[in-house]
C-alpha cells in the first residue's frame, strides 16, 4: 500500500494562457512552500507557458 505523505502533496498546475490544460505533480512543502510556477509545454497553444500550482 502507498504511504500517504503530507510533505510531499500531489499538487494540479494549471496553464496561465486559459487553455485548462494541467500537469499532475508533488512538490516538497519544506523547500517551496508558497505556490509553484513552472514554465512547461503547453499542448494546446504549441508553446512554452508558465503554469501555476492551484489547490
Amino acid at each position: 500500500m502507498a504511504k500517504r505523505n503530507d510533505l510531499r502533496p500531489i499538487v494540479k498546475l494549471r496553464s496561465t494562457a486559459g487553455t485548462g490544460y494541467t500537469y499532475v505533480t508533488r512538490k516538497n512543502r519544506r523547500n517551496n512552500p508558497d505556490r509553484l510556477v513552472i514554465r512547461k509545454y503547453d499542448p494546446t497553444l504549441r508553446t512554452h507557458v508558465d503554469f501555476r500550482e492551484e489547490r
